[in-house]
């Protein structure tokens, strides 16, 4: 909010402050600080910019090697379901049908596994290495015979993006009426429900800093919230909010604001999401929870009362102290 020039760095000593704010360090802090992410990401992103590899101890190169692989089928899956998607009525109907614009259709990546047993397999599984990388980061299911097929079908499509906005698991929502309604990727060398959290990489891109993140339960309450111009949703992956999950909310943004129905099962989800933030609470940091009336979720009411009613609704939530 400040009208003069505050931030100085000094390149001799590798070194920035603020005299506003007063906070200083080096290049690692202020990529650590204003990225909010960790030390080892800071050298990777900074290493990145100017065309460095970042040396690996044995252990780490292995594992880098190791996951190169997957990381490189899931972005080949993710361009699969967007193009299935662009090339599909069904899907495409469902998103229309829930007045997803094409703008958060591209901002998400979101796309559709078609209703085959082996679209995925027959498009990405060329060789029988590629089945075992396939397998390895939770595309395929397989029969008792031992044959593969796709895990996901018939499904719309939400990639989920680790902080780095690197496709790393799936969650697939059934178009028509059956169980599971949600289908996720199961846990992999790359995924870890407890730790991540959905829409976490597109809030970042919304602003510079995030001053709060609201944490809702669906995939398609974070889309619906960002078209409406709430765009600093994310959503847990079908899992109470864990203490990794908290820490991760504080390191992006001071205020975290949990949204929840307001029946019995929501104030239960509240109470444990209170009892894993608790501990991380200190100086500067905020919780607060905003119950839903009944019959209404994040999805169903922004469409009703618009950004500014649900940013309202916000504002009255209750402090964590409080509840």
């Amino acid at each position: 909010d400040e009208r003069s020039p505050s931030f100085t760095v000094v390149p001799q000593k590798q070194f920035y402050h603020c005299f506003g704010c007063g906070v200083h360090g080096s290049a690692l802090k202020f990529v650590m600080e204003y990225e909010g992410i960790s030390f080892p990401d800071a050298i990777e992103q900074l290493a990145a910019q100017v065309g460095m590899q970042v040396p690996r101890e044995n252990g780490r190169a292995a594992e880098d090697d190791r996951l190169a692989p997957l990381y490189a089928v899931m972005a080949e899956a993710t361009q699969y379901f967007r193009e299935e998607l662009a090339g599909s009525e069904r899907g495409r109907a469902y998103f229309e049908r829930r007045q997803v614009s094409a703008e958060m259709i591209e901002r998400y990546a979101l796309g559709y596994a078609p209703d085959r047993w082996d679209g995925l397999l027959q498009k990405l599984g060329r060789t029988p290495e590629r089945v075992k990388v396939l397998a390895a980061a939770g595309l395929l299911s397989q029969r008792d015979n031992g044959h593969s097929y796709d895990k996901f079908r018939d499904r719309v499509m939400f990639p989920i993006h680790d902080r780095r906005g690197r496709s790393i698991a799936f969650g697939g929502r059934i178009l028509d009426q059956g169980e599971p309604k949600y289908l996720n990727s199961p846990e992999t060398a790359l995924f870890h429900k407890g730790r991540e959290l959905y829409g976490l990489w597109q809030a970042r891109q919304s602003a510079q800093k995030l001053k709060r993140l609201l944490v809702v339960e669906g995939y398609m309450d974070v889309v619906a919230l960002a078209q409406h111009g709430v765009e600093e949703a994310v959503a847990t992956l079908g899992t109470a909010t864990t203490r990794e999950h908290a820490e991760l909310l504080f390191r992006n943004a001071e205020d975290v604001v949990f949204c929840f129905d307001g029946d019995r099962a929501g104030r239960q989800a509240a109470w444990r999401a209170l009892e894993s933030t608790l501990p991380r609470l200190k100086d500067g940091r905020q919780a607060y929870f905003l119950f839903l009336p009944d019959g209404e979720d994040p999805d169903t009411l922004v469409r009703k009362e618009g950004a500014e009613g649900f940013r309202a609704r916000m504002q009255q939530s209750m402090p964590l102290s409080d509840y």
